[in-house]
């Protein structure tokens, strides 16, 4: 007699479910770890900006103007001529959702504010959807 050798079904089907299992536990923990990843992506570029819209500051004596903004950290304004930048190495980034981070002169909470509106791109929202600022 030959004996024949293999997984029956059941074996299979008991393997599947185990995998199933597994992926339902780990899956929600891994999205919700690149959630917060990106809000703390972008609250350290915030913090970048700002470290350099200070070292701005303290060449030309102001924060650039709203006209301005933040390209002023890397291409000189025209009626700057202290301006001794760039005060970042590349572009400015955006914001770890594609888009741009809001600059304000004068800030509501500071003499500019810096932020991003979240995941949704809209004020206000919780968890992945807050606003992250420099203030």
């Amino acid at each position: 007699m030959r004996k024949h050798s293999g997984f029956t079904l059941l074996e299979l089907l008991v393997v599947m479910v185990i995998i199933g299992l597994l992926v339902g536990i780990v899956a929600p923990r891994y999205f919700n770890q690149l959630g917060a990843s990106e809000v703390k992506t972008a609250a350290a570029q915030i913090s970048a900006l700002t470290k350099a819209l200070d070292v701005y500051r303290l060449d030309t004596g102001h924060y650039p103007t709203q006209e301005n903004g933040l390209q002023a950290l890397t291409i000189a304004p025209n009626n700057e001529s202290k301006w001794r930048g760039p005060y970042i190495e590349k572009a400015v980034p955006q914001d770890p959702w594609g888009q741009p981070y809001q600059y304000r002169v004068p800030g509501e909470k500071r003499e500019y504010d810096l932020y991003s509106y979240g995941k949704d791109g809209k004020p206000g929202g919780t968890e992945d959807n807050a606003d992250i600022s420099n203030g």
